[in-house]
C-alpha cells in the first residue's frame, strides 16, 4: 500500500501548487474535490471545474469532478481556461469553481486555484486549509464515500461570453489601428487574445495581432510562461522592434497577469499600468458610466486599491485625478477583502495583477491590456510619451536575497537607517563613504526615516525622496528587496547599502 500524499506540500496561503506526481496527484484531487464540496456546502450546487493547458490538468480536472460528485455537487466542466476566465465563470455563473494551473512554474507542477460563487477567492484564511484537512482525512482512509445522491457532470463553453464581457467594459472598436505584438508564452493567453483583441470569436478590431508562441502547450518549448522574470521578456522585446508594433504584451502561463512593452522595446512598469488604468476607471467612476446596461451612480472619490510596493507615483496619480488611494499588503487575497470592504473601482500590483469591480473584484490581465491599448489608440502619441508621466521615479525591481537569519539580517540594516536618521558618512554600514554620487540635492546624510512594518520592513526618507521594502519570503529562505527614489543615483545608492547589509556574513 503506498503512503497517501502529505498535502501540506501543496497547500499554499493562496492557492495549491505541487510536482505532478509528487505533491498533488490524481488521488489526492479526487479528495480536494471532495474535500471542497464538504467544507464550503456545495452538495446540491454547481460546481465548476476547468484547467490550463499543462498536460496534467485533464486527468486532473476529471479527478476532482469525481470527487466533487461523490460528495453530491453536481459538476459543470469548462474545459480550457485561462484563471481569469475561471473568475468570469463564477462571476456570472454565481456557481463556486477551481480552475487547474500552476501559473508560471515549470512544466512539472500544476495546482489549483478555487473560488467561490461571485469569483470571492478561496484562501487560507476562507477555508483552504480546511479543505486541505478534509481531504487528508479522506486520503489518509483511502476512500472518498459518495453521498446518497451523488452528483451529475455536464458542459459548458463560456469563451465567448468572456470575450464579450470584457469588450463591453472597455470599447476598442473606435481606435486608431495598431500593431500589437502579444507573447502568449506557450500558455492559455494563446486561447484568450485571439477570442477578445482577434476575431475568432467576435468581430474584429483595429488591432494586427503579430502572435508569440501562441500554441497551447504546457511543456512551454521557447521559455518559461513567467514575464516577471526580464530574460523571459527578450523575444517579445526584439519582436515589438523588429516589426515596428505600437506596443507588446506578455501573459504569464495563466494569462491573469499582463506585462507590457513600449514601441522602443522596454518593459513599462506595472506600477505605471496601475497609474494609467486608475485614472481611466477614476474617470470612468465619476461619469457614472454605464456598465453592461446598468447605470452606475457617479461617485466623487473612486477608491483605487494598490500595495505597499508599487510606486508612490501611484497614490500621487489617484489623489491628483480626484481619487482616493488605499495601501494594502501583497497578495491577491487581501487586495480582494480589500476591494470588496472599500468598494474600490480598481486595484494594481507591482507583480502585473490587476483588479477590477466590474470583473466582481479579481485579476485579469486581458482586461487590464485593453485599458492599456484604449489609452494609446485614443491618442496620437507613441507608449513611451504616454506612459511617462505615469513612471517618475527609478525603481529597483524585485531583488532575492538568501539568508539564513532573515530577522537578524533586517536589523543589521534598521541599525544602520532606523536610529531615527542616518549617521553622516556611515551609509555602508561602517565603512567612511562620501554621498556625492547620490546627492543631486537630496541630503541622506541626517535625513530622517520612517519605518512601517505592515508587510515585512518599510524604511522611509521623510521628505519622501526614497524608499525600500524588506519582505521575508514564507516559503523560500529569501528576503526580498524593492526600492524606489527620485533619482537614479539615489536608488542606487541605497539598493548597494541594504543589499550589502542583508548579504553580510559573520
Amino acid at each position: 500500500m503506498t503512503t497517501p500524499v502529505d498535502l501540506s506540500q501543496s497547500f499554499k496561503a493562496y492557492d495549491v501548487r505541487g510536482i505532478v506526481g509528487e505533491s498533488i496527484t490524481e488521488e489526492s484531487v479526487r479528495a480536494v474535490g471532495a474535500g471542497f464540496v464538504d467544507v464550503l456546502g456545495l452538495a446540491g450546487s454547481r460546481v465548476l471545474v476547468g484547467g490550463d493547458m499543462r498536460p496534467s490538468s485533464p486527468a486532473f480536472a476529471r479527478a476532482f469532478a469525481e470527487g466533487a460528485t461523490a460528495r453530491g455537487a453536481d459538476v459543470v466542466m469548462l474545459g480550457l481556461v485561462s484563471t481569469d476566465l475561471l473568475y468570469y465563470a463564477c462571476g456570472v455563473e454565481q456557481a463556486a469553481g477551481v480552475v487547474f494551473t500552476a501559473s508560471h512554474n515549470p512544466a512539472g507542477y500544476n495546482g489549483m486555484k478555487m473560488a467561490q460563487a461571485g469569483a470571492v477567492p478561496v484562501s487560507s484564511d476562507t477555508g483552504l486549509f480546511q479543505i486541505r484537512d478534509v481531504a487528508q482525512h479522506y486520503l489518509d482512509a483511502g476512500t472518498v464515500p459518495s453521498v446518497e445522491a451523488v452528483g451529475s457532470v455536464t458542459e459548458l463553453d463560456l469563451l465567448a461570453g468572456y470575450a464579450a464581457y470584457l469588450r463591453s467594459l472597455v470599447d476598442l472598436s473606435g481606435i486608431r489601428p495598431l500593431k500589437v505584438v502579444v507573447d502568449a508564452g506557450n500558455g492559455m493567453a494563446g486561447m484568450t487574445t485571439p477570442a477578445v483583441l482577434g476575431d475568432t470569436v467576435l468581430a474584429g478590431l483595429p488591432l494586427h495581432i503579430v502572435p508569440l508562441y501562441f500554441e497551447l502547450d504546457g511543456t512551454f518549448p521557447n521559455h518559461p510562461a513567467n514575464p516577471l522574470e526580464p530574460e523571459n521578456l527578450a523575444d517579445l522585446q526584439a519582436a515589438v522592434v523588429a516589426h515596428a508594433a505600437d506596443i507588446g504584451l506578455a501573459f504569464d502561463g495563466d494569462a491573469d497577469r499582463c506585462f507590457v512593452i513600449d514601441e522602443t522595446g522596454t518593459p513599462v512598469s506595472p506600477s505605471a499600468v496601475t497609474g494609467l488604468v486608475a485614472r481611466r476607471e477614476i474617470a470612468r467612476a465619476q461619469a457614472g458610466d454605464t456598465v453592461n446596461g446598468a447605470v452606475q451612480a457617479p461617485e466623487p472619490e473612486p477608491v483605487i486599491i494598490h500595495n505597499l510596493i508599487t510606486s508612490r507615483a501611484v497614490p500621487e496619480l489617484v489623489a491628483a485625478a480626484g481619487g482616493r488611494a488605499v495601501k494594502t499588503r501583497v497578495g491577491h487575497s487581501f487586495i480582494k477583502a480589500v476591494m470588496a470592504s472599500e468598494g474600490a473601482v480598481f486595484g494594481g500590483e507591482h507583480s502585473a495583477h490587476y483588479y477590477f469591480r466590474d470583473f466582481f473584484n479579481a485579476d485579469t490581465g486581458m482586461l487590464a491590456a485593453m485599458h492599456v491599448l484604449a489609452a494609446l489608440g485614443t491618442q496620437d502619441g507613441p507608449l513611451s510619451e504616454l506612459t511617462a508621466e505615469y513612471d517618475p521615479y527609478t525603481a529597483s525591481g524585485e531583488i532575492n536575497s538568501e539568508v539564513a537569519d532573515k530577522a537578524a539580517a533586517v536589523d543589521r540594516v534598521l541599525e544602520v537607517f532606523a536610529s531615527g536618521w542616518i549617521e553622516a558618512g556611515r551609509l555602508d554600514g561602517g565603512t567612511a563613504t562620501t554621498c556625492e554620487p547620490c546627492l543631486h540635492n537630496e541630503q541622506l546624510a541626517g535625513l530622517e526615516v520612517t519605518v512601517d512594518t505592515m508587510d515585512g520592513t518599510t524604511v522611509s526618507a521623510a521628505d519622501g525622496t526614497w524608499w525600500f521594502n524588506l519582505r521575508p519570503s514564507n516559503t523560500e529562505p529569501f528576503l526580498r528587496y524593492n526600492g524606489e527614489a527620485h533619482h537614479p543615483e539615489t536608488m542606487a545608492t541605497i539598493r548597494d547599502t541594504v543589499l550589502g547589509l542583508v548579504r553580510q556574513t559573520a
